[in-house]
């Protein structure tokens, strides 16, 4: 992925000088309240950012795009959002994300989960793009929305998360929905994803 500015933000591939400021993300017990894993360790983090920052494009179905979202007033990573692509037949992606906490309510996660949806449909020509969380997370509910996601389920007591049961909310966007909303028409052939 080459490096993407918007108003506030530097949307780039993840780096090993980004360790600092993963961590203190993912250190965090209120940051993973709602994630399939717990608050990591310097060396859980240590590994995560090894794998992030293997993680740089989408070539094939499976390929995870981890995005390092950096705030370029200062210069720090203040969140982790990923592509995940998720079928080649149906050019079906999911997003996610997770921000630092002492930079929420300022619009940030807003900013790059627009960008993000963007990346999705014009970079690599995804058809439909779904965001989940638990269904007590409505910070993240909120953001999906604000981004232009729309809510299609919530499967009560759906899941497991960390041994307890909890509730899923589906969220999603097709690709004419995102450019119909900006404006655009629906291109006749959207863009291939690159090899």
């Amino acid at each position: 992925m080459d490096r993407v500015d918007t108003e506030r933000l530097i949307l780039r591939p993840f780096a090993e000088k980004d360790f600092d400021d993963l961590h203190d993300i993912q250190r965090r017990p209120e940051v993973t309240r709602y994630l399939l894993w717990s608050a990591r360790t310097a060396q859980e983090t240590r590994e995560s950012l090894t794998a992030r920052v293997g993680q740089s494009e989408l070539a094939a179905e499976g390929d995870n795009l981890n995005i390092a979202v950096e705030l370029r007033e200062t210069g720090r990573v203040i969140g982790d959002f990923n592509l995940l692509w998720l079928s080649e037949e149906l050019m079906r992606a999911e997003i996610g994300f997770v921000l630092n906490p002492d930079h929420a309510g300022r619009g940030y996660a807003t900013e790059a989960a627009r960008e993000v949806l963007r990346i999705a449909f014009e970079t690599y020509g995804f058809h439909r793009v779904i965001g989940r969380c638990d269904g007590g997370n409505h910070a993240s509910m909120r953001l999906m929305e604000r981004s232009g996601m729309r809510r299609e389920a919530l499967f009560v007591e759906g899941e497991m998360l960390k041994g307890e049961r909890a509730d899923l909310a589906v969220y999603a966007i097709l690709g004419r929905e995102w450019r119909a909303a900006r404006g655009g028409r629906e291109a006749a052939t959207p863009p291939v994803p690159p090899v």
